[in-house]
């Protein structure tokens, strides 16, 4: 499963992730930094990429064009990258079955209180 973070997040999380998400990416380093949502969202299908993102766009896209691509809405406000790769962490199971999971385009990981 590949992961393709948003503009909003850090690109050293595709470094932190390589030991679980093979082949991840970030939109800065492809050239797609200040390209809109629907050219991301067109480059994710075509690659097979899940979206990361901190930005609701992606969640609300995914309930107007159902289907790929898969999203996945970290609903954190700004917080450190740290803690962004803790709360990814503390998902990875659920992160891996949503990959798998055919039935389902978005899921929503918020910050509690055993992640901060």
């Amino acid at each position: 499963m590949k992961l393709l973070f948003d503009q909003n997040l850090s690109r050293h999380l595709v470094e932190l992730f390589a030991d679980i998400f093979t082949g991840s990416e970030h939109v800065g380093s492809l050239n797609l930094g200040n390209s809109t949502d629907t050219e991301i969202r067109k480059f994710a299908v075509d690659n097979s990429f899940v979206i990361v993102s901190k930005d609701s766009d992606f969640y609300h896209h995914s309930f107007v064009k159902i289907g790929p691509p898969k999203v996945i809405w970290l609903k954190v406000g700004n917080q450190s990258t740290s803690l962004i790769e803790q709360l990814i962490r503390q998902y990875v199971l659920e992160i891996r079955g949503f990959g798998m999971d055919s039935e389902k385009s978005v899921l929503v990981l918020e910050i509690t209180q055993s992640a901060e």
